[in-house]
Formats: structure tokens, sequence, C-alpha cells
């Protein structure tokens, strides 16, 4: 007898990818700030409406919707990861003057519930792009 093990579970509640980590959590909550993304001096995303992700360790995140990217700009990438804390994210690559910036961009479809409000929003990674935040470029 064989036994198949397709999903785990804490108490009642599945998990995704691993175990949460108690000390670890993650907060979104929506701003009027002004963003700005560029690459190269090229604007790839404007938004005044961005969700702003917090999550324990990491730097702060800029969720913009989709109808303030460029979207001439980017091209869907096969690149797939996952998160315990946000769920699958699928992901764009930019291409500006002919160069590929490989999945600079990601995107959630369907994130876990704790994360929905960043369903089918768009973020950049702040480490390969310069962001903005009312007119004043994020230091690397």
């Amino acid at each position: 007898m064989h036994l198949i093990v397709d999903a785990w579970f804490e108490e009642d509640s599945e998990i995704y990818v691993h175990p949460k980590d108690p000390y670890k959590r993650v907060d979104i909550i929506p701003s009027t700030k002004h963003i700005v993304v560029k690459i190269n001096d090229v604007v790839v995303a404007e938004s005044s409406s961005p969700l702003l992700l917090f999550e324990t360790g990491l730097r702060t995140r800029y969720y913009l919707p989709k109808t303030s990217v460029n979207f001439e700009l980017l091209e869907p990438s096969d690149s797939v990861t996952s998160c315990p804390y946000k769920g699958e994210a699928n992901y764009y690559s930019i291409i500006i003057d002919g160069k590929e910036y490989k999945d600079h961009v990601w995107w959630y479809k369907y994130p876990t519930p704790e994360s929905l409000a960043i369903a089918g929003k768009v973020s950049f990674y702040n480490e390969k792009v310069d962001i903005y935040i009312d007119g004043e470029k994020e230091k690397k």
C-alpha cells in the first residue's frame, strides 16, 4: 500500500509552500503617494494609488494597478515563484531599446487570502529599477 500526500495542514488550514514563520507578517495598505518606475529614464509605470506591502525583513514593495503600467514595454515570462504569504507569482520582463530586463515585474493572479488586496496589481524589484516616491528617488 502506498500513501500519497498531496497537501499538508496546520490544524484545518492548508500549508502553501512551507509553514509560515510566526515572527513574520505581511501588511498591505493603500496610499496616495505618487510612484514612478523608470529604467534608463524611461517611465515604465506611474500611479498615485499604489498599495504598499510591508513584509518583515524585506523592503517596502509598491503594487500598482495594471492600468498604470506601459504594457508596450512588457513581455510575459514563463517564470513562476511561490510564497506562503502571498501565493504564486507570475512575471513580466521589460524590453527597452531591444534590451531585456528579465523578470523585473511580478503579479499575483490568485494571492493567498491574507494578501487578496494585491490581486492583479504589479510590483517591481526596487533593487533593479529606479523608483521615485513623490518626486524623490528611492535609495537602492
